[in-house]
């Protein structure tokens, strides 16, 4: 399954996935390369010219020879697989993590979006809209005023004195 990576940084990752996703494009595309440039070289030996070109026969017949007893080695690969496997699975776990995160974000700023349109204009709300928005401000107004506290402490200091004079 090829992987389409242009598709996989529009979806906004976070900069440690997007990095890791970033170092495997890289790593997989110098392969990619590598491989490429070991497809065109020529693999095959041609023993007949060095027959003809080389005095000491003796070293052509010992080339052959080693040649043809040449078995290529297999290497067990499964230890790396089992690391890319747990490495793709740690980078879909953090996908999904992001993805819920995302979408528990994009959820609340429609919510968001729906409460600021779905608003009266600031001139329009009453002493009641802000009090059953906020009791707590229902609550300190009534103490202020059993004490007997008509003006808001720090008021006259942030806002001046608008008092008619």
């Amino acid at each position: 399954m090829a992987a389409t990576f242009s598709k996989i940084s529009a979806l906004g990752l976070g900069k440690r996935t997007a990095g890791e996703l970033a170092a495997f494009r890289r790593r997989a595309d110098d392969a990619k390369r590598i491989l490429s440039q070991l497809k065109e070289q020529r693999t095959d030996v041609d023993l007949t010219h060095y027959r003809s070109v080389l005095k000491n026969q003796e070293v052509v017949a010992q080339a052959e020879k080693i040649l043809k007893e040449f078995k290529p080695v297999t290497y067990d690969v499964s230890s790396h697989l089992k690391a890319i496997d747990a490495f793709e699975s740690k980078a879909v776990e953090q996908a999904k993590a992001t993805e819920a995160k995302i979408e528990a974000e994009l959820k609340d700023l429609k919510a968001t979006l729906k409460n600021i349109e779905d608003a009266r204009p600031f001139e329009q709300l009453t002493t009641d809209d802000v009090i059953a928005a906020h009791p707590e401000v229902g609550k300190t107004v009534e103490e202020m005023v059993k004490k007997g506290k008509w003006t808001v402490p720090g008021y006259t200091e942030k806002f001046g004195n608008l008092a008619a004079i």
